[in-house]
């Protein structure tokens, strides 16, 4: 053999590149480029016969021209291995892509089910409504509060020993302050009196809702991530008796008029007096079963007259006003609401249970 029939290259490279352009799909493209660089191939074969050409540089040159075309066939391929991914991604986006414009029902005995809100998100809607009915103002607050507007300035100082009914989420303790997740909503009452006492605003009325955090244990009655409603009554002459009355009508338009409140001493270091109300449990109509301990009472919250050492760190004279405050569950209103035996199918996103609200 005296050289390469460089014609009979060029005639491989035609027909491999227009195979590879040919095919339509990259099970196919691999089968070509495996068939055009294996040893038995086009190419592969004229790559073994270099050994058979005598003079040194002729093989050279051929083996150039092979290698040449070689680059061209795996550039052709290259190239179309990019078309068709796009177009495999392409079509695999179209399969996958929901049209949320419409809703064919193919069987017309199939209802279409909606989505609603939460039974949560229910319950706060609907007392958020009672309280603007009985005169309060609707306000919120951030749910990622300081250390001085969660505990010290509602009179809670760090050592204070009622910190440790609170089992706090805490981001950042130290320096330039403590991070927390809010225990409660009362860190709201804060920023509402603050900001009162700036635009000269008092007398106030509010309910201020939202989700609340602690490292509890989910339970019948408790749940780690839980929703709270406040309510904060300033004004001159504020009295104990109101906020036994403001909780009892409370009561009876939420509940109904045969679910009544009652009071009981307790402590809390941002009201004093202090009190917890409990109402006629609603699954049992007060017999007493599971759900209330069998006393017929199930603890909704906890209430009292503010005290002067709140008012002292928001600016406001203890001597000249007075008030009170209240906090309760959302997620326990809408358990004794709704008669749920256990709190934990509030968040076990049970579309059975779900459903039903």
């Amino acid at each position: 053999m005296t050289g390469l029939d460089h014609e009979a290259l060029s005639a491989i490279v035609t027909e491999l590149t227009a195979a590879i352009r040919a095919v339509d799909d990259l099970a196919g493209l691999d089968e070509v480029v495996a068939r055009a660089t294996a040893k038995d191939g086009p190419l592969g074969s004229l790559k073994r016969s270099l050994g058979g050409i005598a003079d040194l540089e002729s093989r050279k040159v051929a083996g150039r021209a092979i290698n040449d075309a070689l680059a061209q066939v795996t550039a052709a391929a290259d190239a179309r291995r990019v078309t068709l991914a796009a177009a495999a991604r392409a079509e695999q986006l179209e399969a996958d892509r929901l049209d949320l414009t419409e809703v064919v029902i193919e069987d017309v005995r199939v209802p279409v089910v909606r989505g609603h809100e939460h039974l949560v998100s229910q319950t706060r809607a609907s007392l958020e409504e009672v309280f603007v009915a009985m005169g309060f103002t609707v306000t919120e607050g951030p749910e990622v509060e300081t250390d001085w507007y969660n505990f010290e300035a509602l009179n809670l100082p760090p050592g204070h020993p009622a910190r440790d009914m609170y089992d706090t989420m805490y981001l950042e303790i130290g320096e330039p302050e403590t991070v927390l997740m809010r225990t409660h909503t009362s860190p709201m009452q804060i920023h509402l009196l603050e900001a009162a006492v700036e635009a000269d605003a008092l007398p106030v009325h509010a309910a201020m809702a939202g989700r609340c955090y602690r490292l509890d244990t989910p339970d019948a009655r408790h749940l780690p991530v839980f929703h709270q409603i406040e309510g904060l009554v300033i004004d001159r002459g504020i009295t104990f008796a109101d906020l036994a009355g403001v909780i009892e009508t409370f009561t009876s338009a939420y509940f109904g008029p045969d679910i009544h409140s009652r009071l009981r001493p307790a402590y809390f270091p941002f009201t004093e007096p202090s009190a917890e109300f409990e109402i006629t449990c609603t699954i049992c109509r007060g017999d007493g079963c599971r759900t209330c301990s069998r006393t017929g009472w199930i603890e909704l919250g906890g209430c009292g007259m503010v005290d002067p050492a709140v008012f002292e760190a928001v600016g406001i004279d203890p001597t000249e006003w007075s008030g009170f405050a209240f906090g309760f569950g959302i997620d326990r209103c809408a358990q004794m609401r709704h008669q749920i035996p256990d709190m934990r199918l509030l968040i076990e996103n049970d579309l059975r249970f779900n459903r039903q609200f």
